[in-house]
């Protein structure tokens, strides 16, 4: 069983910045695929960002230019910066870890509340 962490969230005003950390409990790149997603209430959930463990990198249009997915092997970690943060990025972030066999392991979400 794999134990996937979030942490980061909290409140920020429009056109701040966040950063999102997600630590598994096991060697990052032993994954096919690690990605950040969000659900904001009464909406399904939707992939922000995604990389490979080739380097591809993947982001929703609504982001493209603002949030940068990264990781960090030696920690377990990766991470989400969230830039020029708006409104409507307000919702539950949650990390996913995928392997190439198809097995997803999730975290237990943060909260990113964007308001003035």
């Amino acid at each position: 069983q794999v134990q996937v962490v979030e942490s980061g969230g909290g409140l920020v005003r429009p056109g701040g910045s966040l950063r999102l950390s997600c630590v598994a409990s096991r060697n990052i790149f032993s994954f096919y695929s690690m990605g950040w997603f969000r659900q904001a209430p009464g909406k399904q959930r939707e992939l922000v960002a995604r990389v490979t463990s080739g380097g591809s990198t993947d982001y929703s249009d609504s982001v493209k230019g603002r949030f940068t997915i990264s990781g960090d092997n030696a920690k377990n970690t990766v991470y989400l910066q969230m830039n020029s943060l708006k409104p409507e990025d307000t919702a539950v972030y949650y990390c996913n870890l995928a392997t190439i066999a198809g097995y997803d392991y999730w975290g237990q979400g943060t909260q990113v509340t964007v308001s003035s």
